[in-house]
């Protein structure tokens, strides 16, 4: 088996992925974002560790856990060098944060039995050798198993709402606290008992997360508004845009606006149509379209610049 990957409903067989994913990700990008999620434990027992002796923790570190969860969920990044560089820096931060620690007298006593804290590599080639070792399939109960992934794919959906919030600048402390919590219970020798606890706390948070992303978006761009769309397309050149980040939206309709250049939607970033703030741009045009699982056929019908935001 190359791989493990069951975190989208669209696996092999409903099962899992095993030798490529249905979604097109390749087993070494599978096994490295694998060791990215491993690596952030490390760095989270440190900031866990931290906060309970009373420092705070730098926003760099918290940022950094949230984007790199954020990059292992499904379709969001496929690049295998981008992995690799973000294990390489993810090291670098734990080993900072181990500094940090040491600086201030405290001592982590090491009872997890995990080498997350410890592990380094400097090449794709011990990397991927590391993350064949540290996968999901290593937890071999299969409800616990279970229970930790379920876990993890939590604090990646909060992730990702918490990014978007962030880049509005929208930021709470308790939330990136949450989410490096609950990867040091992903190690943690818990009880199933124990691990569902966490479950609904991730989805308490989850709740949170969304309340914080939509007063970023609200107070940012307006109370969203039931608004006719334009589905017809006109002759000027056009840029159409997908995704889900409203900053990115913003930015195109300044950087396009007096261009002659049009803007339509796909799918996914139709939702930017119901916002006040972007009614005002006139070439603001319409959807172009339907749903996102016709993006192949439907882009290469479009005969303009394609932008992807966020998955």
């Amino acid at each position: 088996m190359s791989m493990f990957c069951y975190q989208c409903q669209e696996t092999a067989q409903n099962k899992g992925c095993t030798i490529k994913g249905v979604c097109g990700k390749t087993s070494d990008v599978a096994n490295l974002q694998d060791l990215l999620i491993f690596l952030l434990k490390g760095i989270s027992r440190c900031t866990v560790k931290l906060r309970q002796e009373g420092f705070e923790v730098s926003a760099h570190a918290n940022r950094f856990v949230m984007e790199s969860l954020f990059m292992t969920i499904t379709n969001a990044n496929f690049d295998k060098e981008r992995f690799v560089k973000r294990i390489s820096e993810a090291i670098t931060l734990r080993e900072k944060q181990k500094e940090t620690l040491k600086q201030n007298g405290i001592e982590i006593i090491d009872h997890l039995h995990c080498d997350c804290m410890t592990w380094t590599g400097n090449t794709p080639g011990e990397m991927e050798e590391k993350a064949a070792t540290v996968g999901i399939l290593q937890t071999a109960n299969e409800d616990i198993r279970s229970l930790r992934e379920l876990l993890t794919y939590g604090v990646k959906g909060i992730a990702a709402y918490a990014e978007h919030a962030s880049n509005l600048g929208y930021e709470q402390e308790n939330i990136y606290s949450f989410i490096q919590e609950a990867l040091v219970a992903t190690i943690q020798d818990l009880s199933a008992e124990e691990l569902t606890a966490w479950v609904p706390k991730c989805g308490e948070y989850g709740v949170k997360t969304m309340a914080l992303l939509d007063k970023a978006n609200t107070l940012t761009y307006g109370n969203p508004e039931i608004t006719k769309v334009n589905i017809g397309v006109r002759n000027n050149p056009a840029i159409l845009i997908s995704g889900h980040d409203l900053r990115d939206m913003q930015d195109l309709l300044e950087q396009t606006e007096g261009t002659g250049v049009d803007v339509y939607t796909h799918s996914e970033m139709l939702p930017a149509h119901y916002y006040p703030a972007f009614k005002k741009y006139s070439h603001f045009i319409g959807n172009y379209g339907n749903a996102w699982w016709k993006q192949n056929e439907e882009f290469e019908s479009f005969n303009g610049v394609i932008i992807f935001t966020t998955n």
